[in-house]
């Protein structure tokens, strides 16, 4: 258990940065349902879907590739670190380059109108940001330092909804004359109305230029050099961690790229497409919870799966990471899904995006089967054969458009969130099969599968039975998910008291 006690303390530590600062980002929704229109939020929602492809391109894999080689024998870990950041560098210019040369036509994807092309610079400019620190920060985890990786990353955050705070609330308000008149010259001179939803983006710029300044020493002990002969096995284990971590994009954001493309005209009666992208992608927000989570438990797990490998007793530690993980995700499926419209009231301000809270328990549930698919790629990143990943992301990508396709057209948004369900499912399922064969680890399989079974009908049952009142309704939803706890304790809690009066 010690193990699994230094995992779960370092994914403390990363879940300050993440939970934190994810929690200061979530606090932004309710600031942009309140100040745009779903219409421009759906401008954000979309292009935001672009990025998250677009970071798989600029790092392409190459921190997954990082730690790999740091922990094989004889590697000189400041020579490796030279090697990839250079390889890095060099194509973050180019690539960056390009997209600022392709603004016009990224937009025009969107359907957004000409005259926004900063949008696509600023994003470009992001990514390039973004993409730069990525060794640092493997750099960073590698070595434990997870205190200051958490710092940095939650200065950036914190810098970037500083940002969002001044230019989206305070900002207009001294414009308009609501607070504080006397600050308008002042305010007229960094406020331009027009820029509205462009601050969003600004606002993450300013913070990743911040977030790589303070990154200062790890960029000092850089020295940029480049050896073909080195950076081929590099790239032959990068590129099949690139394609899989593409294929994942799909399944998590193409589906807010589909959405206006697919969803017939008028079919939620008087809303544009883009409309409909942003009830759903602001809904899609509320099911950050489970992300948070994964987040946290990836950011700690990848370098430490790759320090056990070589233990005896590797395959019993993570078959225990896999069920505590598990577990802890179910509790939180079960909670949210069971309060989900008090979440929604509080964070969706205006009416228009509470249609959409429908699809909350779905994405909650899809989330945690996606936490469950990368405690289970474990065993293809450690027997180098990254290729399956490949393949397991690229049929979820199929299944992910194909069902898009079948559904949108029929249930809207709830089609998106179907097929995403759907998909990890598939991909958790694929992954724990191929496992079984390549590297054998005793998942308890049937017993995780039978608690999920159990907290998804209780969720069905909380929305299936409708109750007015809202003290009777919070009652049954609060009694629902005491059921789940209750049951957690009664059968999981006996079992690790008699494995410790055994030990």
């Amino acid at each position: 258990m010690s193990v699994v006690k230094k995992l779960a303390s370092q994914t403390a530590v990363y879940g300050i940065s993440s939970i934190v600062g994810r929690v200061l980002t979530y606090l932004l929704v309710p600031i942009y349902t309140g100040a745009f229109a779903a219409a421009e939020y759906g401008v954000v929602t979309g292009l935001y879907a672009y990025v998250s492809f677009l970071n798989v391109v600029f790092t392409y894999g190459m921190e997954t590739t990082y730690f790999r080689f740091a922990n094989r024998p004889g590697t000189d870990r400041q020579e490796l670190y030279d090697r990839t950041l250079s390889l890095l560098l060099l194509s973050t210019v180019v690539l960056t380059a390009g997209l600022m040369l392709l603004a016009r036509p990224l937009l025009g994807l969107l359907e957004i109108p000409a005259g926004n092309e900063r949008y696509a610079i600023w994003v470009a400019l992001i990514l390039g940001l973004d993409a730069l620190t990525a060794i640092p920060f493997a750099r960073l985890r590698l070595e434990n330092r997870a205190r200051k990786f958490a710092g940095i990353k939650l200065a950036g955050i914190v810098v970037n909804v500083a940002l969002n705070l001044f230019f989206i609330v305070l900002c207009p308000a001294v414009a308009n004359g609501k607070w504080l008149p006397g600050l308008q010259p002042l305010v007229a001179q960094v406020y331009d109305p027009t820029v509205g939803v462009g601050y969003v983006f600004l606002s993450n710029l300013f913070a990743s230029g911040l977030t790589l300044l303070l990154l200062w020493r790890e960029l000092l002990d850089f020295r940029f050099r480049l050896h073909l002969a080195f950076l081929k096995p590099l790239l032959q284990y990068a590129y099949p961690l690139m394609l899989m971590g593409l294929a994942g994009m799909v399944n998590e954001t193409l589906d807010r790229i589909l959405l206006p493309k697919w969803l017939p005209d008028n079919f939620y009666p008087g809303q544009s497409s883009l409309t409909a992208v942003g009830i759903y992608g602001a809904c899609y927000k509320l099911s950050i919870f489970m992300s948070l989570v994964i987040q946290a438990f990836r950011y700690a797990a990848e370098p430490f799966f790759f320090a056990q490998s070589t233990e005896k007793n590797s395959p019993a530690t993570f078959a225990m990471i896999l069920k505590w993980f598990t577990l802890c995700c179910a509790v939180i499926f079960v909670g949210i899904s069971l309060n989900v419209e008090d979440f929604g009231q509080l964070f969706l301000r205006r009416p228009e995006y509470l249609q959409g809270l429908v699809v909350v328990p779905i994405l909650l549930l899809a989330n945690l089967f996606l936490g469950v698919y990368y405690n289970l790629s474990v065993w293809f990143k450690l027997t180098d054969k990254t290729y399956y990943g490949t393949y397991i992301g690229a049929g979820g990508a199929v299944l992910t458009i194909a069902l898009n396709f079948l559904l949108i057209p029929v249930l809207g948004y709830l089609g998106c969130a179907l097929a995403t369900l759907a998909c990890y499912f598939m991909m958790a399922i694929l992954c724990w099969r191929l496992g079984e064969r390549h590297f054998p680890v005793p998942y308890p399989a049937l017993r995780l599968g039978l608690w999920l079974l159990f907290a998804s009908a209780l969720v069905a049952l909380g929305w299936g039975v409708t109750v007015a009142d809202w003290w009777v309704r919070h009652a049954w939803h609060a009694g629902l998910t005491l059921v789940f706890l209750a049951a957690l304790w009664l059968v999981e809690r006996p079992r690790r008291a008699v494995a410790s009066a055994g030990s």
